[in-house]
């Protein structure tokens, strides 16, 4: 490792202290109006746009990069390299533009154009992929580019980088048990690259085998929840592992839009798409443990705010 990249293998600890120590430890949100006809029940959202970076995906990057950065990795100039829907591309541009590192990102050209301007104004070079390919068409064009120029890059491959799911086994998981006081009943949440659900419930399963925890996936390959995936017909990431769920829930984009506009109203959150998705899902469970005479604490992840997403037309929509 050069002598540049040893100085930045150490930025951790000095310029960029101020904002890694700011990802993790978000809140976690009583949503009280949409459970006020379930007695006993309770759903908690965990407000991961409270991150530097604003989104959930904060904690995987950060993870990677710094775990990149251990192992002698992004070195003499080498760009990070990374397929993504936006939010860890985001992440990953602004970790670039503290420590230093050049940051390529391969991202389908439908995304929001709010994600667009943020990853231009962390200065990341974008590659836009045909959007009717989604991100599996951002994830081939990725290896793609390793596999050409393979000096360049460091393929960070957040599909497949087991940095990703630690991150929280190591930080998600531990802060809900914490700010539950251990009383969590259910885990909920979205899968994309698979990694917060992945970690989050092998640590919750280590502190209590009994939690219940539930995925959530778009219910077709065509769906507006953007950063999920439907596993049966997508590129399935390899740190995916479907025996965890005890549940699986298929979410319709329309339930996702509806709930966006029902927490934003009811609750005064402002909320993305896949975290109103997650919401729909708890609800669901929540409904199911009522009917059955149960008290549930169910904790969800909401990933992001709606900021990246407001430009979508069914906020206007009845």
């Amino acid at each position: 490792m050069s002598q540049r990249y040893r100085f930045m293998a150490t930025m951790t600890q000095s310029l960029g202290t101020t904002l890694l120590e700011r990802i993790g430890n978000t809140p976690l949100l009583r949503l009280e109006r949409i459970t006020a006809h379930l007695p006993g029940i309770q759903i908690l959202g965990k407000a991961e746009w409270a991150n530097p970076g604003g989104s959930v995906k904060d904690r995987a990057a950060s993870s990677i990069v710094t775990a990149a950065l251990k192992q002698g990795k992004l070195a003499n100039g080498q760009h990070l390299l990374d397929a993504t829907s936006g939010n860890t591309g985001i992440a990953y541009a602004m970790l670039g533009a503290v420590m230093g590192f050049p940051v390529t990102l391969c991202v389908p050209a439908n995304v929001s154009p709010e994600r667009k301007r943020i990853l231009s104004a962390y200065g990341a070079h974008v590659v836009w992929t045909d959007p009717n390919d989604g991100s599996d068409g951002a994830i081939r064009k990725a290896r793609e580019l390793a596999a050409s120029e393979p000096g360049k890059y460091y393929y960070a491959d957040q599909y497949g980088n087991d940095a990703n799911w630690l991150a929280h086994y190591r930080t998600t998981a531990n802060e809900i048990w914490q700010q539950t006081a251990g009383q969590v009943t259910h885990f909920v949440a979205g899968l994309g690259t698979s990694g917060t659900f992945v970690g989050t419930t092998r640590r919750l399963k280590e502190l209590n085998p009994q939690i219940q925890c539930i995925s959530m996936q778009p219910d077709s390959p065509f769906n507006g929840l953007e950063g999920l995936k439907h596993m049966a017909t997508a590129i399935v990431p390899p740190i995916y592992d479907a025996t965890l769920a005890d549940h699986d829930i298929e979410m319709p984009t329309e339930t996702a839009y509806a709930m966006s506009k029902q927490l934003a109203r009811r609750e005064g959150l402002l909320v993305g798409v896949s975290a109103a998705g997650a919401v729909a899902a708890a609800l669901q469970v929540a409904e199911q443990e009522a009917a059955a005479g149960r008290e549930a604490v169910i904790v969800t992840i909401l990933p992001d705010s709606a900021d990246k997403y407001l430009s979508e037309r069914f906020w206007g929509e009845e």
